[in-house]
């Protein structure tokens, strides 16, 4: 019995500390304090306009041109890229689509969305949706699965007829996401997250040249990057662990008896 008391104690603390502990690991996906969210859109990848997570950008343009936009992605959480783009009045009818690359520049595959819709004449606007896969921490060099670090988003109209080419068009963008948690968690982690520059600035401080410099990417997920190690997955394994040692002890005392059997005298 005291076996199980202290079992029964440990188990109490560790159902204590999980709360706590997924909040702290839940990334916040509201922009920092004093951002305003961008009213334009870059060009290409280089050039790309950052947005933190949780806020609708904006940008004016004209059909035919491609719109990029960037934001960070760290390791557990599944981000979801909408688009809304509003048309003109007089214009046929439109294809527009959205595509997501990684740091790498790969482009990943949506899990569900209306990734490319088509807007019959007349319409006012138009929304695109691609909800991505759940980002992780590590991956094989073979496999194309979404990493941590800066993603880019690209929209643009597809298959345009001559007379809509250059016609105003204004385009939203807002990127929110979920936190998985441990149930995504891998065994490994990157050394760095894929940022734009970041491997020219590890090359710079392993050289220790004050004189070398890159742009990085001024975006990052509001707790920073993480470390790739710590997951609520290694709480809930603990308290799987003393569930188990709980059930072995009930077990062995339902089935261990009144103790050694009586002796029967002998000739009895």
């Amino acid at each position: 019995m005291r076996i199980t008391r202290v079992l029964s104690g440990a188990l109490l603390a560790l159902g204590l500390a999980a709360g706590p502990a997924a909040a702290d690991s839940t990334p916040s996906a509201s922009p920092s304090d004093g951002a305003s969210a961008p009213t334009s859109a870059g060009t290409s990848f280089r050039t790309a306009t950052e947005v933190e997570q949780g806020q609708t950008a904006t940008a004016s343009a004209s059909a035919g041109d491609y719109l990029y936009w960037s934001f960070p992605a760290d390791s557990g959480l599944r981000p979801t890229v909408k688009a809304t783009v509003k048309l003109p009045d007089a214009h046929v009818a439109q294809t527009w689509q959205i595509d997501v690359y990684d740091g790498l520049r790969r482009r990943q595959a949506c899990q569900y969305g209306a990734q490319t819709r088509t807007a019959a004449q007349g319409t006012a606007s138009i929304e695109l949706a691609c909800v991505l896969r759940t980002v992780r921490s590590w991956s094989e060099p073979w496999a194309n699965d979404p990493l941590p670090g800066t993603y880019y988003v690209r929209l643009t109209a597809i298959g345009l007829k001559a007379a809509d080419l250059g016609l105003p068009v204004d385009a939203e963008l807002r990127v929110d996401s979920k936190d998985i948690g441990g149930s995504a968690a891998v065994d490994g982690s990157l050394a760095k997250p894929l940022v734009p520059g970041i491997a020219v600035t590890s090359a710079t401080e392993e050289d220790d040249d004050e004189s070398a410099s890159a742009v990085l990417s001024s975006l990052e997920p509001d707790d920073g990057w993480a470390s790739g190690w710590w997951t609520d997955r290694w709480v809930w394994t603990g308290i799987g662990a003393v569930l188990a040692a709980l059930a072995g002890i009930g077990g062995y005392t339902l089935t261990r008896g009144s103790g050694r059997p009586r002796q029967v005298p002998p000739g009895a």
